[in-house]
């Protein structure tokens, strides 16, 4: 990596912690209304911990309000159609495990607010390519090396690009091009069009 290249990772690290603590400050009070919506409205945690793989093939946990029943494995399981379904691309457009508030806080993204204390952790960056499981990694091939050089984002243009409507291998084009072509304007472009990709809803379940 070239010294020039290098400064720009850094610089990348720097707005990602202080636009993370600016963005946890500002919507404290969401925070707070969204442990509360989760914690009164369904038996379990408040958290849900998936365990995804990030730079240089490590695990860890990213963070997420629950927006599940409890027994969603259970659920997923017993239907083999369902299976299936989700088997294909990871997603289900109308997935009955969703509990009723859990489906308006994936729909404008709030699910996934708890994933800035991720990117203080530095496990993610705001913008990156889509976290993904263990088992998924052999859905990018060839490509699995390149993905496991950077973090992964709470954003990208996976996010900007139609979200779940897109195939997943749309997604992994969409990953590969981010990180062959990153460069600092790309990320704030990107980050730039996530606030209104997130509140129209677009191509979330």
């Amino acid at each position: 990596m070239t010294s020039t290249r290098r400064i720009a990772y850094g610089i990348k690290r720097l707005l990602d912690i202080a636009v993370a603590l600016g963005v946890c400050l500002a919507l404290a009070p969401l925070l707070l209304a969204a442990v509360l919506a989760v914690r009164l409205t369904s038996p379990g945690p408040i958290l849900h911990r998936r365990r995804v793989v990030g730079r240089g093939g490590r695990e860890f946990d990213a963070f997420k309000f629950r927006s599940m029943r409890v027994d969603a494995d259970r659920v997923l399981k017993a239907d083999a159609e369902l299976w299936a379904a989700f088997s294909a691309n990871h997603k289900l457009p109308n997935d009955p495990r969703i509990t009723p508030v859990g489906r308006l806080l994936r729909r404008y993204s709030i699910d996934e607010l708890p994933q800035l204390f991720n990117v203080l952790r530095g496990e993610m960056s705001l913008i990156g390519p889509r976290m993904v499981t263990a088992p998924e990694l052999e859905r990018y091939g060839a490509h699995v090396d390149t993905l496991l050089t950077v973090q992964p984002g709470m954003t990208g243009l996976w996010q900007v690009s139609g979200r779940q409507t897109t195939s997943y291998e749309r997604r992994v084009e969409l990953d590969m091009h981010y990180i062959e072509h990153w460069s600092l304007l790309l990320d704030l472009q990107i980050l730039l069009k996530t606030p209104l990709v997130v509140v129209r809803g677009e191509g979330a379940y």
